[in-house]
């Protein structure tokens, strides 16, 4: 399955003229795609999506979206031009599909408009990225987003993170470095990246959780994630750890 084929048709039958372009960002941008990336695309709308359109969407991205036949995960966020140029903030994201929602999907929900503060990160991947599947370069339709809205955005969803510590421990670990190493340095890594930055700086009792998650990272599918009982006990610890190093950061 050629999937940026399939998306950009599915964009372009659902939204029709409404649709000023899509973006790649995320891995597919910032460094490739790994075993477990999801294939992230921003797509930018002239007006709010009807009830309609966004069952389109839905209905399509359930049938391109997932780990079959060669194909990846989608995470499709579409905003609308006027909510997000000039930006303010917190933007509002329009429609967003994802794999971790498939569940919720097929129970019948659709997405429907919402805050989405981490909308400032994908704009900023989006621009640097510069990876239009549709419309005209991203710089031509986004504005570039204040440092204070992406330092906001990147604390934002850690309490959320802190949730799923059990459940979803290698994206959790790996997050968190990225956070760290964002506020720290201003720049936005790849999950592999910011867990290179971050073991430089972890005392060594508490980095081989994280060198763990970035093995995984590399290697493996999330249905192929493991953890040994030695390790699964180190990583509350390497959590703290870093929420520390993140609290006493001056954009935190």
């Amino acid at each position: 399955m050629d999937q940026k084929r399939e998306i950009k048709a599915l964009i372009g039958d659902a939204l029709g003229p409404a649709a000023v372009g899509s973006y790649l960002h995320g891995s597919a941008v910032l460094g490739g795609l790994r075993p477990a990336s999801d294939l992230d695309v921003l797509v930018v709308s002239r007006r709010r999506t009807t009830a309609p359109q966004r069952r389109a969407l839905l209905d399509g991205l359930l049938g391109i979206s997932g780990f079959t036949g060669g194909a990846r995960p989608v995470e499709l966020t579409v905003v609308v031009h006027d909510q997000v140029r000039p930006w303010r903030y917190p933007p509002t994201c329009d429609f967003l599909y994802g794999e971790w929602l498939r569940d919720a999907y097929a129970t019948g929900v659709v997405p429907e408009p919402e805050p989405m503060p981490d909308l400032a990160l994908l704009v900023t991947m989006a621009l640097a990225g510069d990876h239009p599947l549709t419309g005209p370069p991203p710089a031509q339709v986004l504005d570039p987003v204040p440092w204070a809205d992406v330092a906001r955005a990147s604390v934002h969803g850690i309490p959320g993170l802190l949730d799923e510590v059990d459940s979803d421990t290698r994206n959790v670990v790996l997050t968190l470095a990225r956070i760290w190493s964002t506020l720290a340095t201003g720049e936005i890594r790849t999950k592999d990246a910011a867990a290179d930055w971050a073991l430089d700086r972890l005392p060594p009792r508490h980095r081989p959780v994280l060198r763990h998650a970035r093995d995984l990272y590399l290697t493996r599918r999330y249905s192929e994630e493991s953890w040994s009982d030695g390790l699964r006990s180190r990583v509350r610890p390497h959590v703290d750890h870093v929420l520390t190093e993140i609290g006493e950061l001056p954009y935190a």
